[in-house]
């Protein structure tokens, strides 16, 4: 089996990705500076290295453990936040991303499994849902980023052989989701309803999101590891469900006694808009290719993972 190093291996989706990497027989290092992950999702049998994914000790990191493949899950997740603060989202998402990309390179990794992001790579799409050859320019810095970390794997590729696999996903939604702010609405809903606090819609509850389960989205990044294939992936389930349905659904899930309460995004108040800045109205993937490539598609119902979640929240709240 091999040695795999996972950035962001205690937070949400990247902690479910070393649980399936050691239930497979991998020896698993994570690397995490514990800013949004927490200590307590880590697998126990992973070795552990607490490092912002910027700094030099990421060097010393690779050159001990020498992986065979990598996979890059540590980044600046709020689109909202890159709007406000552009330049420290493109010094984690893009200079942080070089550095592990660079000393994976340099220390013989053979591949690198990217978390990049479907629906933030395009302006408002005008098919939908949107292939993976639909990139327009991104309307938020994180889109942005995520694009041109793709554009230095591609680089990398080029000039070192390291193959890479990067996975778009949409809106990925599950248990050990964080609740707080920078969190999607299911977690940021499920969160608040379970402690008798009142969630705020944004404007009509009308825009949509591709919503995927955690468990969807590892068996697809299992697949890029597993298979010899190179490029950039859809993660999705090509379904738009808006807000609202989120909203009632985890309203009868969790026995909630909250009203649906509508506002603006913080900051936007006067403008009486639906999203936030970096944003986008509508949002669907076509999941196509990943299908005929890979062979997946999303298995968990949005009724099942909402169920499934809610239920964690429950016991975890």
């Amino acid at each position: 089996m091999a040695k795999i190093i996972v950035t962001g291996g205690a937070g949400f989706i990247g902690s479910h990705i070393v649980d399936a990497l050691v239930a497979h027989g991998h020896r698993v290092v994570v690397i995490d500076n514990l800013s949004a992950g927490r200590k307590e999702n880590i697998n126990p049998k992973a070795k552990f290295y607490k490092v912002d994914i910027r700094d030099k000790k990421i060097a010393g990191i690779f050159k001990k453990e020498k992986p065979q493949a990598v996979f890059h899950y540590a980044a600046q997740i709020d689109a909202r936040a890159s709007a406000i603060n552009p330049i420290f989202d493109a010094e984690v998402n893009v200079l942080g991303s070089i550095n592990i990309m660079q000393n994976a390179a340099k220390t013989g990794a053979k591949k690198i499994i990217f978390a990049s992001s479907g629906g933030s790579l395009s302006s408002e799409a005008t098919i939908l849902p949107t292939p993976e050859d639909q990139i327009s320019l991104p309307v938020s810095p994180y889109g942005a980023a995520k694009i041109s970390a793709e554009m230095y794997l591609n680089y990398f590729l080029k000039t070192y052989g390291m193959k890479y696999v990067a996975l778009r996903m949409a809106n990925v939604y599950g248990p050990r989701q964080s609740p707080k702010g920078e969190a999607g609405v299911v977690a940021i809903f499920a969160g608040k309803m379970l402690r008798n606090l009142q969630p705020i819609i944004f404007g009509s509850g009308r825009q949509t999101r591709d919503y995927v389960f955690v468990e969807d989205v590892v068996r697809a990044a299992m697949l890029s590891l597993k298979l010899n294939k190179v490029g950039s992936y859809n993660v999705g389930t090509g379904k738009e469900t808006n807000t609202l349905r989120i909203f009632r659904k985890l309203k009868k899930l969790t026995g909630a006694k909250v009203k649906e309460v509508h506002g603006s995004p913080p900051g936007q108040e006067k403008k009486n808009t639906a999203v936030a800045a970096g944003e986008q109205m509508r949002s669907v993937l076509d999941c196509s290719k990943i299908r005929r490539e890979l062979g997946w598609k999303p298995v968990i119902s949005l009724d099942k993972g909402l169920e499934m979640t809610a239920e964690w929240f429950r016991k975890n709240i």
